[in-house]
Parts: C-alpha cells; sequence; structure tokens
C-alpha cells in the first residue's frame, strides 16, 4: 500500500480528521473504496470514472486524497452554486481540521464579476432606464465600494435573471483588457492572480470548455501546473463541452455591438459622425433576420442541413445575412476613423471583424463532422456544434506527454514527470457496469470503472407507483390527468411534492391545472417555474408548510431535474410526467442518432434509451437525500410497465419498493402522513 493510500485511510479511519470534525461520523465502506481509488490515480496518473450512489459522501472521498497528495488540483462543479459550496463550506472545513498550508481560489466566468469601466457606462446610461433598473444600480455601486471580489453572487437578493447584470458585467466581446481604465482594479484579473497562485483552485465545467475553446480566461496559464483535476457532477460535462466547442452567433450579440456603438459614438465622438444611424442600421439588419426566421414558437430549433434552415425563404435569409454584413462594415468604417481616439472604439473595431468573421462561417457550407442549427429563444441562436466531446478529450486533454511535442495548444502534462490524474464523479454516469452513456461520449473507454452504491436502504425508506390508468403520454389529456393525481396525492400529504416535466407545454398545463384548483387562500401553494427566481423556488419548498405557512407544490422542468436538494419533510413526492426520452425532433439528437445508424447500430439502445435511463435517474434522486428521508416516486408514464425497456428503466432507478395497484399508493401516502421520519415507513 503507498503512503497516499495510507493517509488516507488513516483519515477516514475511527481516530481519523473527519471522526474528529464529526462526533456523528462513521465510516462508509462505499466512501473508502471510492477514496482509495482516487488516492491511487492521483499516484499513478490516468483517468479514473466513479459513478458514486447519493449518500456515499463523494466530495470528501476526492477532497481528502487530492488535499493530502500535495499535488496541485483543480476542482470542476457543475454550477456555479455547487461551486460556491465546495468553496465556501467543504474545502475551508476540511483544510482547517488538517491543519494544511493549502491556498484555495474560486475562479468564475467573466459574466460573474463585476466590471467596473461597464458600471461606469450603466450610470451614465440611466436616462435612458426605467426606475427600477436604476434602483438596482444604484445598490450594486453601494455595494462595489465595499466589495473585494467583485463576485456577484455576494450582492443579496439579486436576482440571477435581473437586466441589470449585463450591464455592469463584461464579456469576451466588449473587454477592453489591458486598455481598460479600471484594469488594475478589475476583479475578473484578480481572480485569476489568485487563481494562479493557488494550490487549489474551484471552477465549473462552463468555464473550462469555454476556456478550451478560446484560451481566454487564465486555464491556458493555469491547466498546465495543474496534476490533479477532478470533474464533480461529471454527468455534464458532455452537454456542456459541445457548447463551446463549437461556434455560436446570436442576435443578441449584435445588439450589444449596436448599443455599446451607439454609447461609445455619444461619449467619445459626439457630432463626429452619425452614430444612431450606423448603431441603427446594425439593429434594423437584426431585425430583418428575425423577421426572416418567423414567429417560431419559443425553444424552436430548426434544421440546417442545407444552404438555409428548414422552412425559411432563402431570399428573405441569405438577404437578411448580407444586410448584416453590410451593416457591421458600415460601423467598421466609421470606428475606423476614431480607432486611436479611445480603447472602447479599438475593441469594438475588434468585435466588428469577429463578428463578421463568424457570420461568414455559417454563410459557408457546414462540416460533415458538425451539426448546424437556428435557435429561437429570446433571441435568435445561429449554432453549430460537434456530437460529443470526445474527440477533444482525447486530443488536446488526455494525450500521452509524449504526443505532445511540437502541438501549440494546451499542453497536456504539468512539468513533473509523473502523468496527469483525471478524476470523473457523479450519482449518474450511465446504466450499464462500464458507464458507456458517459465515457464514449467524453472519449474516456480506456479508463478504470468504479461504480459504488447508494448506502440507503431504498426499500424501506421510498416506494415507486406507475399509475396504469393514466392515458398514454402522446395523448392530449395526459397532463391533465397528471394534474388531477398530483393534487390528489399532495393534498393527502400537505404538498411536499415535487413535479418534474419533460417538456415546457407539460410545465405550463401541469401547472395551470394545479393552480386552478388551489387557487383559495386556503390551499396548497402551487409554484411553477418561470413565475420566480429558480433561488426562490427552492428555498420555498425547502421551508414547506413551516411557521405555520401553506404546503407547497412546485411544478419544474429542466435544470430542477438535478442539482436540487430538498431533504427531510419538505419534500416526500416526486412526479415525473413521463418518461424523458430525448426529444425527437433536435438537430444535435438527430444527428446522433444517424450516426448510430449510419455505423450499423441502434439508435434507440444505444441512445435513446440511456439517455432517457440516466435522466430518470437524476430525476428520481431528488427524492432520497439522506438516510432519515421517505417518499414516494410516481411515473406517470405506462410505458414504464408495458413496455419491455421498461425493465431497463426499472433497473437504472434505486432499488425501490414497487407500488403495484392503487390501493398500495394510498396506504403509502397514508403511511408518509402518520410516521416520524426517523422510522420506514414500510416493514
Amino acid at each position: 500500500m503507498t503512503s497516499l493510500q495510507e493517509a488516507v485511510r488513516s483519515a477516514f479511519g475511527p481516530e481519523g480528521v473527519l471522526a474528529q470534525m464529526d462526533e456523528h461520523y462513521r465510516a462508509r465502506e462505499g466512501q473508502m473504496r471510492m477514496a482509495d481509488a482516487v488516492a491511487q490515480t492521483i499516484e499513478r496518473g490516468g483517468s479514473l470514472v466513479v459513478e458514486a450512489g447519493t449518500g456515499v459522501g463523494k466530495t470528501f472521498a476526492y477532497l481528502v486524497p487530492a488535499l493530502l497528495s500535495g499535488e496541485r488540483v483543480l476542482l470542476s462543479t457543475a454550477t456555479k452554486a455547487l461551486q460556491d459550496q465546495l468553496f465556501a463550506r467543504d474545502l475551508p472545513q476540511l483544510v482547517g481540521a488538517m491543519a494544511l498550508p493549502v491556498r484555495t481560489a474560486l475562479l468564475k466566468g467573466r459574466a460573474s464579476y463585476l466590471c467596473l469601466h461597464r458600471m461606469e457606462l450603466a450610470r451614465l446610461d440611466t436616462a435612458a432606464q426605467d426606475r427600477q433598473v436604476q434602483r438596482v444600480l444604484a445598490k450594486v455601486e453601494v455595494w462595489s465600494r465595499a466589495t473585494r471580489s467583485g463576485d456577484l453572487a455576494e450582492l443579496a437578493g439579486l436576482d440571477e435573471r435581473s437586466p441589470i447584470i449585463p450591464l455592469v458585467t463584461s464579456t469576451r466581446e466588449n473587454c477592453l483588457g489591458a486598455s481598460c481604465p479600471h484594469f488594475r482594479q478589475c476583479h475578473v484579473n484578480l481572480a485569476r492572480r489568485e487563481a494562479l497562485a493557488a494550490d487549489v483552485v474551484v471552477i465549473n465545467h462552463h468555464l473550462f470548455f469555454a476556456d478550451l475553446a478560446v484560451r481566454e480566461s487564465g486555464m491556458a496559464e493555469l491547466l498546465p501546473t495543474v496534476r490533479v483535476v477532478v470533474f464533480d457532477e461529471a454527468h455534464q460535462i458532455n452537454e456542456t463541452g459541445v457548447q463551446f466547442l463549437g461556434l455560436q452567433l446570436s442576435t443578441g450579440q449584435w445588439q450589444d455591438f449596436s448599443r455599446d456603438l451607439l454609447a461609445a459614438g455619444l461619449r467619445h465622438a459626439r457630432g463626429l459622425a452619425d452614430w444612431a444611424q450606423v448603431a441603427g442600421e446594425v439593429e434594423r439588419a437584426v431585425g430583418d433576420l428575425r423577421l426572416a426566421v418567423g414567429p417560431a414558437a419559443p425553444g424552436t430549433r430548426l434544421r440546417w442541413t442545407l444552404q438555409v434552415p428548414e422552412s425559411l425563404a432563402p431570399d428573405a435569409w441569405n438577404a437578411a445575412l448580407r444586410r448584416l454584413s453590410l451593416a457591421c462594415v458600415q460601423a467598421m468604417e466609421a470606428l475606423d476613423v476614431f480607432s486611436g481616439a479611445s480603447p472602447d472604439f479599438a475593441r469594438l473595431c475588434e468585435r466588428g471583424s469577429e463578428l463578421l468573421a463568424r457570420l461568414g462561417r455559417f454563410a459557408a457550407p457546414c462540416a460533415p463532422d458538425v451539426v448546424r442549427w437556428v435557435e429561437v429563444a429570446g433571441q435568435v441562436r445561429l449554432v453549430e456544434s460537434p456530437l460529443d466531446i470526445a474527440q477533444t478529450m482525447r486530443s488536446r486533454l488526455l494525450a500521452a506527454p509524449a504526443d505532445e511535442e511540437g502541438d501549440d495548444e494546451w499542453p497536456t502534462a504539468p512539468p513533473q514527470h509523473a502523468r496527469r490524474a483525471w478524476i470523473f464523479t457523479s450519482a449518474t454516469l450511465g446504466d450499464d457496469p462500464g458507464l458507456t452513456w458517459f465515457t464514449e461520449r467524453c472519449g474516456l473507454q480506456g479508463a478504470e470503472i468504479l461504480r459504488v452504491e447508494s448506502p440507503f436502504d431504498y426499500a424501506a425508506q421510498s416506494g415507486l407507483y406507475v399509475p396504469l390508468n393514466l392515458p398514454p403520454p402522446a395523448d392530449p389529456a395526459h397532463s391533465a390527468a397528471v394534474a388531477r393525481l398530483v393534487g390528489a396525492a399532495a393534498l393527502r400529504i400537505g404538498g411536499r411534492t415535487l413535479v418534474l416535466t419533460t417538456t415546457l407545454k407539460a410545465l405550463r398545463a401541469i401547472g395551470d391545472e394545479l393552480q386552478a384548483r388551489f387557487g383559495g387562500p386556503q390551499g396548497l401553494e402551487v409554484l411553477v417555474q418561470g413565475d420566480w427566481p429558480k433561488r426562490r423556488l427552492m428555498e420555498r419548498l425547502r421551508e414547506g408548510a413551516s411557521h405555520g405557512g401553506q404546503g407547497c407544490i412546485l411544478v419544474a422542468s429542466a435544470s430542477f431535474w438535478e442539482g436540487f436538494d430538498v431533504p427531510g419533510d419538505a419534500l416526500q413526492l416526486v412526479v415525473i410526467d413521463k418518461l424523458p426520452f430525448p426529444p425527437p425532433g433536435d438537430p444535435l439528437v438527430e444527428a446522433r442518432t444517424q450516426r448510430i445508424e449510419a455505423e450499423g447500430g441502434s439508435a434507440f439502445r444505444a441512445y435513446a434509451l440511456p439517455e432517457a435511463a440516466v435522466a430518470l435517474k437524476q430525476g428520481a434522486g431528488r427524492l432520497i437525500r439522506r438516510e432519515s428521508d421517505q417518499g414516494i416516486l410516481v411515473v406517470g408514464d405506462t410505458r414504464m410497465v408495458t413496455m419491455g425497456y421498461g425493465k431497463r428503466l426499472r433497473r437504472a432507478l434505486p432499488p425501490m419498493r414497487v407500488l403495484e395497484s392503487p390501493q398500495d399508493f394510498d396506504a403509502a401516502l397514508d403511511a408518509l402522513t402518520r410516521t416520524s421520519t426517523k422510522d420506514p415507513i414500510w416493514p
């Protein structure tokens, strides 16, 4: 046994540091297995993929060996909220208990930090803003004089959807860099400097892959000096990676360019050019592009396999692209005259060139190894994406040091002789022993695989119910039937219910039905995603009926399927409206399906079914978060029982007790209302 493994086992032992931190600590066999495997990988290098079920304690299982190794460590999490938790709670707790001389740093993307220059510009432009925006800006200005980090997460009460955020943060496009008058005080640069000087750096997946794509935010300097890289919530890295390793161009980028062009012109060269006309031409060209796309529903993705996206008129589309190009050229000609007068003008010229280059790429035919589409949301977005990150991972990150000679990309090994250690972990990485759902998409077929089961007694703590009297998922009456089932069950247990939907249409239908039923002041409170900020919705569900309030039902989709923790009595019923298969009309899904079929495989078995199994497992994971939790999972899709593939999906779920009939379901609901959460609800 190596010295690091010995140190790790000692830390997890009965007299170890974890026992000293918490008098209720007890050694868990699964946590020890994972920590031991992480220690081995750190010592010898290579890749380790660990699926660690809920309750294993995976955070400490990778943190303890990483800290004890003495190596420089990069920790990447799925979200900024998890990043903050790791940096502010878990790391300080362990570092303090171990008395290690370790410097830690938190590094986020630009949009998380206050930009002093952008705030100054926003202040000058307040006459054009409403009073609410001005009030929030005033709060930001007061906070800006006290903050050291500039991390907007410090600012209590700031809604993540606030329109003030893009006004007071920078982007890669509009950052002035060393030419900025506030360069020395820049919060982004301060965070990067601290990261470069730290022993342990906490980032998020978005920053990692954005940096891998553009090598712009400090990671190009940071990664070569790090020997241990840990991806927590690693199941998200493929979908995060493809967002950044492709190409995007949005109407929002053009509008930002137009707005900044007008502001800079009026500020530095008022009266020397018709800035309103120049900026207005860009805006009008953006409007033409929107008109060419037409009135598509939000969330629509238009396939783009030929020269023009599907269902769009070629003449209108091509004319819109030409007008946008011409408007940008005219803007750059106006800017070029004054480029030496201000850093703002010089940077705007560079932005114009970048926008034109991207527009030219989208005007050319699509490469055979990527997929292209137009996405309609609050803005129109042109997207070109690889199908997965496997090739990038193999060639740019996981390659052996000998393969890197003469490569001008990131070096993939630190100066030390030992290979870098890559640790990938999550509670959900696949539904087969080889975790192929994860490893194939991420180029990790040669990695060591470890699966550690949850220590929870799911059969005693939880039940699975598939109601067979519901209409088929394709039936228009399905959502209303699910809402009736949810309403009746939630009323019996006093709320404590989370409904996870697979589509926004179902989200709205089920939410409306429940809000109509419980609309009175004496009923349950029904919350629907989108009505409030996400953070507030989470806090309200966790609060439950405490302090004499109403019980609560939350109807949500998308991001609420994972990373959402409600332990205890506040959540005891999770309802999934239907099986979460990938949307068949999505261009990325279609391209992945076609690739599998072209290689002679079954797209349903190799892609759709594993995707559904992993998503189902993630959604079910919201229910039982602690050893004392109890609850019921309802899957409102009869295919779970009637179709042969339902067995595979059921195997992907935790080993819950199956509730065979409505009577079993009713009895389980009754047991939830009359028992303490300290005792199992079923013998």
